[in-house]
């Protein structure tokens, strides 16, 4: 880890899919802490630290007995809370024994863990992915675990003109790096909006759309801090009203991504494709979910290749285009995050007067 933090800790991270979770321990590191998860036998998500209080062993290396995870070495037990509720040998336990216990919770297809002061972890503050389980859309999606900084992947993802030379023979085409975008943002937000008009479909977009013709194309990319990004895409034929909110002769989707740091050089991306047309054909779901891995995989490599330059060049100062105004807000915004919750820190520290 670095001296400098690289992400806040008072956020919401997804840490894996709802249907990954079962009552048994899964072991993953959240923003450079060791955590095990599992869910309880009511079904309510749990994580703790993954290391005992008594001589550090993973607790991800032991099992469950019943709600309580028993440590491999001396058979020390903690419940879900994280309290010690057995020790070998002694009726007395130690009232130290614990190990910290963190908020979670389930939305979006997703779980969530909160790894910094619990006492802020507002529900509300969990990213609107509500597509991910609408029952007016249909998806799936995976988790890429890459070796790279978080935020290269958001600024990949702010940034989609990289769509017509990664991407050229599945979502990308000239037009994309041709046409001009607009980029706002709020408070914890950015969003950067192109449409692509009179266009000729790239061959994944002539695919789902399944008529002939140019169309009108569309990219609504939102960033919400720390590392959220949901991106509504789609296509329509040219001159049905799309651009003036008519979207029903065309297809859309809505691209779910969230990517949670792992430590500072690797990341845990999760992401979806749910989609408002052909919802209940599972072949459909199937293929939309197989393609868009093969695009991912693109980009991972280039990300992984990305951080392995920059490890190798820590002096190299990056110089920004046009297109990177959408992810240097997207930075701007988890700066000030990191920045507050230093500044908390540094007033928390400081001598009484």
């Amino acid at each position: 880890m670095s001296a400098q933090r690289t992400f806040p800790l008072n956020a919401w991270y997804c840490f894996a899919w709802d249907c990954e979770l079962k009552h048994e321990l899964l072991a993953r590191t959240i923003c450079g802490i060791k955590m095990v998860f599992y869910r309880a036998e009511n079904g309510d998500p749990v994580a703790l630290q993954d290391a005992c209080w008594h001589r550090l062993l993973p607790l991800s290396m032991g099992v469950l007995r019943g709600d309580e995870v028993q440590c491999k070495y001396h058979g020390i037990r903690y419940d879900a809370r994280g309290r010690c509720s057995f020790m070998p040998s002694q009726e007395t336990i130690n009232p130290s024994a614990a190990v910290r216990a963190f908020p979670t919770i389930e939305r979006h297809r997703f779980v969530w863990v909160w790894p910094g002061d619990p006492a802020l972890a507002d529900p509300a503050l969990v990213p609107d992915l509500h597509w991910n389980h609408d029952p007016k859309w249909a998806g799936d999606g995976r988790t890429i675990h890459a070796a790279c900084d978080y935020r290269l992947i958001v600024d990949n993802l702010m940034d989609l003109t990289h769509e017509t030379f990664i991407h050229s023979s599945s979502i990308g085409n000239d037009a994309v790096a041709e046409a001009p975008f607009e980029v706002t943002h709020g408070d914890r937000t950015a969003t950067v909006t192109r449409w692509m008009i009179d266009i000729e479909p790239p061959p994944f977009w002539g695919a789902q759309l399944g008529k002939p013709g140019n169309v009108d194309r569309w990219q609504i990319i939102r960033f919400e801090a720390p590392c959220t990004v949901a991106i509504d895409v789609g296509v329509a034929p040219t001159g049905t009203g799309a651009p003036q909110g008519d979207r029903s002769q065309g297809v859309s989707m809505v691209v779910v991504n969230t990517i949670t740091p792992a430590t500072d050089k690797t990341c845990h991306y999760f992401w979806a494709n749910p989609r408002d047309y052909k919802i209940h054909e599972q072949r459909v779901t199937n293929e939309i979910r197989d393609a868009i891995t093969r695009v991912f995989r693109e980009d991972e490599i280039v990300v992984e290749a990305q951080q392995r330059a920059i490890d190798e060049n820590p002096d190299h100062v990056f110089y920004n285009l046009n297109i990177d105004a959408g992810a240097m807000w997207a930075r701007r915004q988890i700066d000030k995050l990191i920045a507050a919750e230093a500044g908390t820190a540094d007033m928390a520290r400081a001598p009484a007067r």
